[in-house]
């Protein structure tokens, strides 16, 4: 591969001394490099109000049209910063953590664009496929356990979650039940050991000549090692990692819905060797518009985040007492914020220019705020968070260079979009 790490460190060396005029040594920056093994993106889709959660304001009322939070605030275990009341487990494990308040970015307020930044750092090109970030991690670390896929996504496939040009290799295992697994690890009921046996038999012949006369296609090829590799996953132990029933019923409730069970299954997948877990908060049904809070989504947007706090909370405790905590980086995400202002149902709009994000554990310097937004939480007073600078964040907490260059064919590309990771966060 072109633009590796060490051709970036050599060039950095090469340029690290001048000399000034007065004969001093100027030295460069030191790139800061992480030890999180792990990352589990807990991905809130539609645009988690930050005024309702992570960065609340005075109270306002949607009744009477009255600008500011929905609800009021509690103190943290960090000193003189509050969150939401519903966020009550969080806010006594914050000094596992870190409140990203000033993220913004430039586009319009458009869900799947902002969704598409957010998971590749890029605008949508006409002529480049850019890959997620779960990708971006999985070409660049690497698998941790070759028995199991680098990279897993609990909710529905999207070209947001996918290798872009890196190719079908550095793709997603998604499932959309925790519990069941993937559908092509079981066997359907009326196929008996025999008979599947005769099917892959028949399947390798069909693979051998498929590769014979592809004459070097490298989608065929992709595709065929993507048919090996499920393979792999039918017939080792990995299958095991599904079985939530293994897990103390005490520890499946302290988890709670299915959401929570979604982040029990992270935990799992963590331990068990996968590299990237995307868990989707996509259960419109508890408030019938998911975090997209229009009209009446914000009379019930309360049991949202008191589901995430539930889960999120025993996530980040489970991993704590398991000690995994320092190598597993926990990102609460979303496309965009939602402004103070409550629309004429009650309701409230998208906002870019200021919103929240966080993060736990991940061997970061955490019980941390950065950032700090005006007094309506509408824009950025201090310490702006651009997406590449999130992304590149991201990426040096799990030991990636984020200045490295990949290829697109012959053209460089980046993979942060000149982002730089948040120096404090770092020791």
């Amino acid at each position: 591969m072109q633009g590796t790490r060490r051709d970036f460190h050599e060039r950095a060396a090469a340029g690290a001394i001048s000399v000034t005029a007065a004969g001093a040594q100027a030295k460069a920056p030191i790139v800061p490099r992480g030890k999180a093994q792990a990352c589990v993106l807990i991905w809130l889709g539609g645009g988690m109000c930050h005024v309702d959660t992570f960065d609340p304001k005075a109270v306002g009322d949607p009744l009477t049209n009255k600008t500011g939070s929905a609800y009021r605030s509690i103190p943290t275990a960090i000193p003189d910063v509050r969150v939401c009341q519903h966020l009550s487990r969080t806010a006594n494990l914050l000094h596992r953590g870190i409140l990203l308040r000033t993220l913004t970015h430039p586009l319009k307020v458009d869900h799947a664009d902002s969704t598409n930044l957010l998971k590749t750092g890029r605008r949508t090109s006409g002529t480049v496929v850019y890959p997620s970030l779960g990708s971006l991690v999985s070409h660049q670390r690497g698998p941790r356990d070759e028995t199991v896929p680098p990279y897993v996504v609990m909710g529905y496939p999207n070209v947001t979650r996918g290798p872009g040009f890196l190719g079908s290799r550095y793709s997603y295992l998604y499932l959309t039940d925790p519990e069941s697994g993937p559908v092509f690890m079981k066997r359907a009921l009326d196929v008996n050991q025999s008979r599947q046996r005769r099917r892959l038999d028949l399947l390798g012949l069909l693979r051998e000549k498929a590769i014979v006369r592809s004459t070097g296609d490298l989608s065929v090829r992709e595709y065929n090692d993507a048919i090996g590799e499920a393979q792999k996953l039918m017939n080792g132990s990995f299958a095991k990692v599904f079985d939530l029933a293994t897990e103390r019923d005490s520890t499946r409730e302290r988890y709670g819905s299915v959401f929570g069970q979604r982040c029990l299954l992270a935990r799992r997948l963590v331990e068990s060797g996968v590299r990237f877990v995307e868990v989707a908060y996509d259960l419109n049904f508890k408030n019938g518009t998911g975090w997209d809070t229009h009209r009446h989504g914000q009379a019930g947007q309360h049991l949202l985040i008191e589901d995430l706090d539930q889960s999120l909370s025993a996530l980040v405790e489970d991993l704590h007492l398991r000690g995994l905590l320092d190598e597993t980086l926990i990102v609460v995400a979303t496309e965009f914020g939602r402004p103070p202002d409550f629309d004429g149902q009650g309701g409230r709009g998208h906002q870019s220019a200021a919103f929240s994000a966080a993060l736990f554990g991940g061997g970061l310097r955490t019980g941390q705020v950065i950032g700090m937004t005006d007094e309506l939480g509408r824009t950025v007073v201090d310490r702006p968070i651009s997406v590449p600078d999130f992304n590149a964040t991201i990426m040096t907490a799990l030991g990636m260079n984020p200045a490295t260059e990949l290829y697109d064919g012959d053209r460089p590309i980046p993979i942060t979009d000149h982002g730089t990771a948040i120096a404090e966060l770092f020791a």
